[in-house]
Order: structure tokens, then sequence, then C-alpha cells
């Protein structure tokens, strides 16, 4: 959530900064007039709560008896402006950082730069759906049939494959003193709501227990941003630095379109996440230091990509800023998002009360995301790129020793 503070001190800030997001200025009028609503009533409970122990003081208890019935009075009103107060404030985004590109939806993202030259083949390639079939890797007609559309089987060498990009991902990211994590699949509501993952409305993404406070995580970022709730750190104690491993699941609710055929919009795959705690005066570079090992990724992989930095309108609730990498797939013939990197500065810290010591004060930690890897959308890209002309698919060199073969050939 946003700083009270903040507001009531740069209200025009905050509204312009929403706005660029394609937030409702006016929500920031209504979280003023009900904070100074819930300040007047504080300050008249606490008025009424002296003015009751002075009676008591003075054994008056006649006064005393109304003064508790005023209080009785007061109290479920307060607490009902609280809870709207809370719950307006919640829907305000974070403020997307002053450097970050104005725009309206992702047609207006930036391309940073590209690198590596998308593949030329001298025979018609294949789009990842028809190759996964052919090498009997990917099965999506029995995912559908035993839990439902959008999900999958992998085989043989597609396991090896899967298994392959996470070790990869884990001893790249451990050997940059990230701590290696397998976090739980599920996750309290107030962890993923804390990191924006809402379970309702046209965005919803996450699947949630009936009767059980929890949902199906959509990514490790809820549950390492979770694991430290509450805590205050000492500020020799970070950056801290955690590469995530965790299934992930996502409704995807109003997101099919055109790609949605095929392994790149799934709702359940695999994924390695990186995520920081740090200072505020470190979170810039720390974003960025996220984004170099995300294109080392993709670099040592040998698949060409583009880096885009998002517009206002299409960093989402959380972030200030925010980088994708967009892979070459040759079966649409165009970039497709394989990994995100976000800077949420202290807005989840402050959902979540995470806090370092600094200086005698305790202040707001700067959380960090980024995908090392998301198997799914690696194997689209991994198929497609490296694709041969009579079917198979070579494995990049970096994950041969991980997979313990260097080709997928088609199976009869």
């Amino acid at each position: 959530m946003l700083d009270i503070n903040l507001i009531r001190e740069n209200s025009e800030k905050v509204k312009k900064g929403i706005a660029n997001k394609g937030c409702p200025e006016v929500l920031v009028d209504k979280v003023l007039d009900l904070d100074k609503q819930r300040r007047e009533l504080i300050q008249k409970v606490d008025e009424l709560r002296a003015d009751s122990n002075k009676a008591a003081s003075e054994r008056d208890i006649e006064k005393g008896r109304q003064l508790k019935e005023e209080l009785q009075k007061i109290d479920p009103e307060l607490e009902k402006i609280k809870a709207e107060f809370e719950e307006v404030l919640m829907q305000l985004p974070n403020l997307p950082a002053d450097n970050t590109p104005i725009g309206k939806n992702e047609s207006e993202n930036k391309v940073m730069r590209q690198v590596g030259t998308p593949a030329k083949f001298n025979f018609e390639p294949k789009d990842h759906f028809t190759l996964g079939q052919n090498l009997k890797i990917i099965d999506f007609e029995s995912g559908a049939k035993v839990t439902g559309s959008q999900f999958y089987f992998l085989y043989n060498e597609g396991v090896m494959l899967e298994l392959a990009l996470i070790q990869y991902a884990m001893s790249l990211l451990s050997k940059e003193g990230f701590i290696p994590v397998i976090t739980p699949d599920l996750a309290k509501s107030r962890f993923y709501l804390g990191t924006g993952y809402a379970p309702k409305g046209d965005e919803a993404q996450t699947y949630t227990i009936n009767d059980e406070d929890l949902g199906l995580i959509a990514t490790a970022e809820v549950t390492l941003a979770g694991k430290h709730a509450d805590e205050i750190f000492a500020e020799d104690q970070l950056p801290i630095k955690y590469i995530g491993y965790s299934h992930c699941f996502r409704k995807e609710a109003g997101a099919y379109g055109k790609y949605s055929k095929g392994l790149y919009r799934v709702h359940q795959f695999t994924k390695a996440e990186m995520f920081i705690y740090c200072t505020p005066e470190t979170s810039v570079k720390m974003h960025e230091y996220l984004l170099s090992l995300e294109e080392k990724i993709y670099q040592e992989l040998g698949i060409p990509y583009q880096v885009l930095e998002m517009c206002t309108g299409d960093l989402g609730a959380m972030a200030a800023s925010k980088f994708d990498i967009e892979a070459w797939m040759p079966g649409r013939q165009e970039y497709g998002e394989v990994t995100s990197t976000s800077n949420c500065t202290d807005y989840q810290a402050r959902n979540l009360n995470i806090k370092f010591k600094h200086e005698g004060k305790t202040e707001f930690v700067h959380m960090i995301n980024g995908t090392a890897i998301a198997t799914s959308r690696c194997i689209i890209a991994i198929l497609e790129n490296f694709q041969q002309e009579d079917g198979s698919v070579l494995i990049p060199e970096v994950l041969q020793k991980y997979t313990g073969f260097d080709r997928i050939i088609p199976k009869k």
C-alpha cells in the first residue's frame, strides 16, 4: 500500500501517478476524506477515554456511565470508517518511478535493445505445439481429459528438459549468492493479496481453496515475500537474495487470445523466481542486476530476445518499474514474453510489514522480483529456435550436462 503521509502531503503527485496507471484520481480524494474522518474519530475516542479515566479517578459514577455509553456508540463507527479507509487505500497502486515511460497499454512499452539474430530456416518451421506432439513430449489431450483445458502432461525428454532448466537456473543463481528455496505451492490470503494476486475480477489469477484461507500461488514471489512478514532486519543483513522453486497456478481470467493454444498461457507451470530484499538506496541497482541475470540466462541458452521497459499503463499495481524479456518465437514469427522483473519499492513491504533498522529507526525494505526461468515458455523458445529440418530439436549446450542428451528425436 502507499504511505498515507505521502498521500496527505503530495496528493497531486499521487493523483498524477495513479492516473498514469489508469486508476481514477477520485480514489485519492476518497482516501483523504476517510482518513480525515478516521483521525477525527480517533481523537474523539482518545478524549472520551481520557475523560472517562478522569471521572473514574474522581469517583464520578454518573459521568463515567455517560462517557462509556458515548464510547460504545462511537467505537463501531470508528471500526467501520477504518475498514472503509483500508479498503480504498489498498485500491491505490504503487506510483510509477519518475523515469518510467508514460503510456496507456502494452503497445506503448519501450524496446530497449534486441540481442541475437532470429534464425532463418531453409525449411518451413513448426510451432512448439506441433513439435511437442511429433516428439511425443507434450500431451495437451490428456491434460484436458484429466484436469481441463490449458493443462498438459510432459513425457520423456520433455521432463528432462524442464528439470534441466530448473537445475541450470538454480546452479547459476546459487553461484551469485542467491539462497535456493523450495516454497509451498499454497499461501494464505494475506500473502497472495499483499503481493498483488487478486482472486476475483477481470484480472483474476488465484485459485482459492473452499472453506480454507488458502490459495494456490501464481509465483514463488508470494511465498518468498510472505516468509518475512512482520520481521525487522538489521541493515547489514541486506540484501537478502532468494532463488525460489515452485509450481505456479494462474486462472488467466480474460487472458485468452490467439496465443492461448499450447504452452504460452497455461494454468500450471514450473518456475524459478529470483527475489531480493534490499534498502531503498540500492533497489534501482538491484533491479538492474536482476535484469542482467535474466539476460545472461537467455544469452547462455542462445535464444534471441528483446528487452522491454514497461510503460505506466502496463506496470501492474505493485511495480514502480518493470522490464520484460521477450524471446524470439519462430512459430509465431514474433517475440513473446518469457521473463519479467519488477521493482515494487516499499509497496509490498507496507502490505506485509517488513522493515529494517537504519540509524536507530525502522524503515520499510524494498522488494524486487524477477523470473529466472518459467519452464513452459522457455520450452517454447527452445523447441522453436533449435528445431531441425528432420524434425529433431537440439538442446542448448549449457543444458546438456543436466539433460544427458544433446537432441530430441521424433518418435514413431
